[in-house]
């Protein structure tokens, strides 16, 4: 008994000790539940409204994306870094950060708006997209406040808020789409699918309250706090800005990917139907796949956000790289079974998940290629709590260049699909290799 007792204690006391241990247990726990939550939502979703539904649906989804990492401009990850260092005044950062983004999702309303018509009929090519894309207007300023929120408790090191707030707006989605969908579906499927995307009011507003009520007994505004303070604006767009600048190249990377594979592959022969095929299967049943364990990489890579940031702004580099080291430790832990399964029986997960065989050469080329992939979200987190997310930036724009050009060189040999790959590949390589790179000589 006293034994135990003393392992017990031990292990407490250690556990407090390694908050970042802690942390990173309680966000993949969080995050695995997420994840099925969200696979039942989709469920559900399909089933209620149909195929048509969930194409509809799919076809602004690159839209509602874009819109939200504008609209939250990187706050969340600039927030978590200058909370956790403790130099300034937490509740005024939050509260300076507040009305600004306020001001910005307004004017992202308007621009919705205005561009509404033009994304529906000219570029999206279906009218029936007009509503929904005007719903996502109104969900706007919900995500940005949550996020700040979450932003503040991820700076505290305080995950159970964020992972309790997180679980709550999925239970939240899954009970507004089952009880509401049906019935707006009766009115017509336009209605429907602008329900799908206005679930995300109440649900981002329950997350919000949520949040709200882990903040301190004693938490008090006083007058000072919500004045807005110019020097805390300018030290968060100076972080967010560059952040949401490599996000959104991203998005346009991503955009230009499967318009650049299709114009070359029709150059060289290949049929629009074979293109459309495999890009399906890589971009919908492999890339899924093989990125499967990443909600565990990106729960650590926010667990190290803030460790990372505090020990920076005490210029502790030993600590820093201990710390990086214990990350990639935690990811290649996930990711190396993860490899493993996929190199050797992959139509094992693709027929439990996927009900199809289709892509198994593709994923068993790019496993040992996405255990790279595992270890990047850590790095990059850790150039971003150091204050260097140009650097994310610059090498986001690297790589998508380096991406589209291999794309564009190996399809003209007449691979097919293969130059995709090798594109993906080389690109995701080189990133990973540049921020090891950079990390390296910011520690020496």
């Amino acid at each position: 008994m006293l034994s135990y007792i003393f392992f017990y204690q031990t292990y407490i006391y250690y556990m407090k000790k390694e908050k970042f241990i802690t942390s990173t247990i309680i966000l993949m726990i969080g995050g695995f539940l997420t994840k099925i939550l969200g696979m039942i939502i989709k469920i559900v979703m399909t089933r209620i409204v149909g195929i048509d539904g969930i194409g509809l649906y799919m076809l602004i989804f690159p839209t509602f994306a874009l819109f939200m990492t504008i609209s939250q401009l990187g706050f969340p990850i600039a927030i978590s870094k200058l909370v956790s260092e403790d130099k300034y005044n937490n509740k005024n950062i939050v509260f300076s950060i507040i009305p600004f983004s306020l001001i910005l999702n307004i004017i992202l309303m308007f621009i919705i708006i205005l561009i509404a018509p033009i994304l529906a009929n000219d570029l999206l090519k279906d009218p029936r997209c007009y509503y929904p894309i005007l719903a996502i207007g109104l969900v706007l300023p919900f995500d940005s406040l949550s996020s700040i929120l979450r932003g503040y408790f991820f700076g505290k090191q305080r995950m159970i808020p964020h992972v309790v707030s997180n679980i709550t707006e999925q239970i939240t989605r899954l009970i507004l789409i089952s009880i509401t969908i049906p019935a707006l579906l009766n009115k017509s499927l336009v209605f429907a699918v602008s329900g799908l995307i206005l679930v995300n009011v109440v649900s981002e507003l329950m997350s919000s309250l949520i949040l709200f009520l882990f903040l301190p007994k004693k938490f008090r505004i006083r007058k000072e706090d919500i004045k807005p303070d110019p020097v805390n604006i300018k030290a968060i767009l100076n972080i967010s800005l560059p952040t949401t600048g490599s996000r959104i190249i991203g998005s346009i990377g991503y955009f230009l990917e499967p318009i650049v594979l299709t114009f070359v592959l029709l150059k060289v022969g290949y049929s629009n139907s074979f293109i459309v095929r495999e890009y399906g299967i890589v971009s919908g049943y492999v890339m899924p796949l093989l990125l499967l364990p990443s909600f565990f990489t990106n729960a650590i890579s926010q667990a190290l956000l803030p460790v990372v940031s505090r020990a920076h702004s005490n210029s502790n580099k030993k600590f820093i790289k201990r710390k990086i080291k214990q990350a990639i430790f935690f990811s290649l832990l996930v990711g190396i079974p993860a490899t493993i399964l996929f190199e050797m029986i992959p139509e094992l997960p693709l027929k439990f998940i996927y009900n199809t065989t289709e892509g198994i050469s593709y994923i068993r080329f790019l496993a040992p290629i996405c255990l790279i992939q595992y270890i990047q979200a850590p790095l990059a987190t850790s150039l971003d709590a150091m204050g260097k997310s140009r650097i994310n930036m610059t090498t986001t724009i690297i790589g998508i260049c380096i991406r589209i050009i291999s794309l564009l060189v190996f399809s003209a040999f007449r691979i097919g699909i293969w130059g995709l790959i090798l594109g993906i590949s080389i690109s995701c390589i080189y990133i990973t290799w540049y921020n090891y790179k950079k990390l390296s000589n910011f520690l020496k």
